[in-house]
């Protein structure tokens, strides 16, 4: 089953459940934000999408700017970054069965039904 990680306050990923709604109804919505993010759970997405944690990180947020610009981390201490401050997260991320995209635009998804 599709899952997506979704912040109802960002247009851009109202916009990514928008397009996955009219591709199908077999997902499941995690607020992240409200219900948190597990560390496993970030594995996955960074295993399916190829991805390094940084790339994941949404760099115009405070935390990212005040506390963490210019810094060297490593691949784990930025996983626990990022658990630790699940808004860091892109969004919204579309995890499939073999692959993860961050879907910005929102045909990016088309990917994990492949």
């Amino acid at each position: 089953m599709l899952k997506i990680y979704h912040d109802p306050r960002c247009r851009k990923s109202r916009e990514g459940l928008e397009f996955l709604k009219s591709k199908t109804s077999g997902f499941r919505l995690i607020d992240y934000l409200k219900d948190g993010l597990s560390c496993s759970d970030l594995q996955e997405i960074l295993l399916k999408s190829n991805l390094d944690p940084i790339d994941l990180v949404r760099k115009q947020e405070d935390i990212f700017i005040h506390d963490l610009k210019g810094k060297t981390f490593t691949r784990q201490e930025w996983i626990e970054i990022i658990c630790e401050n699940p808004r860091l997260l892109q969004r919204p991320i579309v995890v499939g069965r073999y692959r993860a995209v961050i879907a910005v635009p929102a045909e990016t998804m088309e990917a994990v039904f492949k």
